[in-house]
């Protein structure tokens, strides 16, 4: 899952990258409200981590303008604003979540995967598909009831498959939610990793969408 992380403090932004990426997310940070929207206008993420005192455009002026153009990305509020107010203002200014600084890491991964699932219409923690289940929280995978062991990358791209299930997902969105930017990315990367999927677990489940993707039909 590709989250965004707009954060000014240097300290703060470095430990959030560092631990959601350690949580399985593909993370990318920013340190100010413009570039957090022209990241969001050129890209696409999952959700956005978002501190309201910002430099260059305000985190609440920012949601406004992702909501008025109808960006409908999950936004959880990470602020040290802690007032009831605050916390009316930015979640009816549009924000789906709202935690007040210092959070847990553990928490706010947990959020994030939930505000994800919420997104595309998932109720459940465990992503099921026949006789395949994915624990996003325990980050296990089991196949006709045995655990199968995935990589990091494999488990990242099945999750990503299994969220979006029954749509093509093209090769930049999956490379994306497997590797940061600025990352070199071999030619051939993601077609190894749809291969080692196939191989550990059904040859059929992940459908080859010529120029386009990959989807696993739902």
């Amino acid at each position: 899952m590709r989250i965004l992380i707009v954060e000014d403090d240097p300290l703060l932004g470095e430990g959030l990258l560092a631990g959601l990426r350690q949580a399985g997310f593909s993370a990318e940070w920013v340190r100010d409200g413009q570039s957090g929207l022209d990241a969001l206008r050129a890209e696409r993420f999952e959700a956005v981590v978002l501190d309201l005192g910002l430099p260059r455009v305000s985190g609440l002026d920012l949601l406004h303008q992702l909501r008025r153009g109808k960006d409908a990305v999950p936004v959880l509020i990470l602020t040290a604003r802690d007032s009831g107010q605050d916390i009316i203002t930015g979640l009816d200014g549009g924000a789906d979540d709202y935690m007040v600084k210092p959070c847990d890491l553990g928490e706010l991964a947990a959020r994030l995967r939930a505000l994800v699932r919420r997104a595309v219409g998932i109720a459940s923690p465990l992503l099921e598909y026949g006789e395949l289940t994915l624990d996003q929280a325990a980050r296990k995978v089991a196949f006709q009831g045995k655990p199968i062991d995935l990589s990091p990358r494999e488990f990242a791209l099945l999750e990503q498959l299994l969220l979006n299930a029954g749509r093509a997902l093209t090769r930049n969105r999956l490379e994306e939610t497997l590797y940061p930017w600025g990352a070199e990315i071999e030619s051939n990367a993601l077609d190894v990793h749809i291969h080692h999927l196939r191989r550990k677990l059904a040859p059929d489940l992940i459908r080859t969408v010529r120029g386009v993707g990959y989807l696993i039909p739902k």
